[in-house]
């Protein structure tokens, strides 16, 4: 056991049985992770590559005891009402934590963004200006269920140079503090230091507060990843920049010109391959043009896979199994098995629809005709806009970047997926050879 796991050890029990001295231990926390990012800053690239590819390996080692850990916090909530798509997110097998331990050797094997030249241009005067990447500084994820994000943030904030402090979900605490150990081995073998990655020592919810304050200067920036409770609370509280979505009311439009075959593909891959991801649709838009060859269709194959169509009055006609839809239905984001269906006369009519309930994350067309595919990814306003493509691609991996630590729908710095190179910021460096300004 590392001298890094000891101290955490420590930690869980002094905040537990300790709420006075919560504030401190959260102070302690900023203050190692403001030190931690200094050095991470100035780490070289191959260092921050092998610590993280040794992370990886870490995981792999320790799965076992990673699987028992999540098995201890599955076993904890089995007396929870809580929803399927929520056990869904809370779980771990063998393969999820495989796929854990190659995302955090694809974010090691990107490229370091850190120093590189964003721009160049040379002035009258002589002067060369360059615009360089360089990290934040000290970042706060706060998350819920989703053990695997602490890899994903621990990994991609390493690779970007940015000391990261974690507070997962009270139910996933155990395969959290599991999963941190092993990023901690990984940074400890490379000479990195372990406050790099720090993981909130408590499950007291005091905690999210203290991090949100700031902890006296010391983060830059908080990233919640969860319910819209927990982002709704980051966004009102949080006294440093935040990146989030606070909901992922996704669309998918199916245009007169659509295939029908690759639409039902789409439509069904997008709802029902995981039913609780932001990127899953909400809402399927029919354009009444294709409505009397494609919509029955798409509707009967929703519902035999199992899930809940709220329709409106055109949905409600095709099939009789048909929930009526309320208003309310259109801005909901179930992250289940439900999805609202409505008939739109045309895609000016599918845009604005999106434009009035959707929340500038995720939306798709699907449509053989590329001038109307090329207006409404033009005039949808969302972070992430697809054609002829399932709304489940809204990811870090899928993009590439090897993972993400969220998605980001503001229009501010980060947008979309937030991988590597959305988690820095940049300077100017202005090279002269003498020159004064008259």
């Amino acid at each position: 056991m590392t001298a890094a796991m000891d101290a955490a050890r420590t930690n869980v029990r002094t905040a537990e049985s300790d709420p006075a001295g919560l504030s401190a231990q959260m102070q302690d926390l900023g203050r190692r992770a403001r030190v931690a990012a200094r050095a991470l800053a100035l780490a070289e690239p191959a260092r921050k590559t092998a610590a993280l590819k040794a992370a990886a390996q870490a995981i792999r080692d320790n799965a076992s005891a990673i699987l028992r850990a999540n098995a201890e916090d599955i076993a904890a909530t089995a007396s929870d009402k809580l929803t399927d798509a929520f056990r869904d997110r809370l779980s771990l097998d063998q393969k999820r934590v495989s796929g854990m331990a190659d995302g955090v050797d694809v974010v090691a094997a990107l490229p370091d963004p850190v120093g590189s030249v964003m721009a160049s241009w040379d002035r009258p005067n002589g002067l060369k200006i360059e615009r360089v990447r360089t990290p934040i500084g000290v970042i706060a994820v706060i998350y819920e269920s989703r053990p695997n994000v602490t890899a994903d943030a621990g990994s991609l904030c390493v690779k970007a140079g940015n000391a990261v402090i974690l507070r997962g979900g009270s139910e996933s605490f155990r395969s959290s503090r599991a999963i941190h150990r092993a990023l901690t081995l990984g940074l400890e073998s490379q000479g990195l230091p372990a406050d790099a990655i720090q993981l909130v020592p408590t499950r007291d919810r005091a905690a999210v507060g203290e991090l949100l304050s700031g902890l006296g200067g010391a983060i830059d920036v908080v990233v919640p990843r969860g319910g819209k409770a927990l982002v709704g609370r980051v966004e009102a509280e949080a006294r440093v920049p935040v990146f989030a979505h606070l909901e992922g009311i996704c669309h998918v439009y199916v245009h007169s010109a659509a295939d029908l075959e690759m639409a039902k593909q789409i439509v069904l891959n997008a709802k029902m391959r995981r039913t609780g991801v932001c990127g899953a649709a909400e809402t399927l838009l029919v354009d009444r043009a294709a409505a009397a060859t494609h919509l029955k269709s798409l509707v009967e194959m929703l519902i035999e896979a199992g899930c809940e169509i709220r329709g409106d009055d055109a949905t409600r006609a095709a099939d009789k199994r048909v929930v009526a839809a309320t208003e309310q239905d259109w801005s909901t984001e179930y992250l289940d098995a439900i999805l609202s269906v409505r008939v739109v006369d045309g895609l000016d009519a599918a845009i604005d629809h999106i434009a009035r309930y959707g929340t500038n994350h995720t939306d798709s067309i699907v449509t053989a005709d590329t001038k109307a595919a090329a207006k409404f990814l033009s005039e949808v306003d969302s972070a992430i806009v697809l054609h002829n493509a399932s709304t489940q691609f809204a990811d870090g991996g899928e993009f590439g970047f090897g993972a993400e630590i969220g998605i980001a729908t503001g229009r501010l710095h980060a947008r979309g997926p937030v991988g590597v190179e959305q988690l820095t910021s940049f300077k100017y460096r202005v090279l002269g050879t003498g020159q004064t300004r008259p």
